[in-house]
């Protein structure tokens, strides 16, 4: 009965675990646009939270207590931004393609490269307060934005 139970909780807890990002059963519930506007929201925690960072750096008495608690909010969203990337569009959302129509090649690699820079800026965010990687998240994600929706594409504003 013990182990009944012990086996019943840990399936229970992964279940739950695999059920918090969009689960990769083919249920064929999708919604594209909240997943980049939550990349866009993420992208804008980051950048807050590398501001807050610098801010409690220039002071003459530092709150270790708030910078610690900004790293770990910057780095908890640039973990965000990786996982809709590689687990929403990455695993589902962008298809294998059939490799003898030249142009969807072109697009699907281009699509990749993008998501790919997508998760090195994110971890590159992670590793400093550097700007410069959140312009490029926002440069590269509007990229892919601009090629994933094509016309329906709504610009997300921060």
């Amino acid at each position: 009965m013990k182990k009944i139970y012990l086996l019943s909780t840990l399936l229970v807890m992964l279940w739950s675990v695999a059920a918090f990002a969009h689960c990769q059963v083919p249920c064929g519930i999708y919604n594209d646009q909240l997943r980049s506007d939550l990349i866009a929201e993420h992208i804008t925690t980051v950048e807050k939270a590398m501001k807050q960072i610098e801010e409690f750096g220039k002071q003459s008495s530092v709150n270790y207590n708030q910078v610690v608690r900004w790293v770990n909010t910057k780095e908890d969203h640039a973990n965000k931004i990786q996982d809709i990337v590689t687990q929403y569009f990455m695993a589902q959302r962008i298809k294998l393609i059939d490799g003898s129509d030249e142009a969807k090649v072109k697009k699907y690699q281009y699509e990749l490269g993008l998501l790919h820079q997508l998760v090195v800026y994110a971890m590159k965010a992670k590793q400093s307060t550097d700007q410069g990687n959140i312009s490029k998240l926002r440069e590269v994600l509007d990229q892919f934005n601009k090629s994933y929706f094509g016309a329906d594409y709504k610009k997300h504003t921060h």
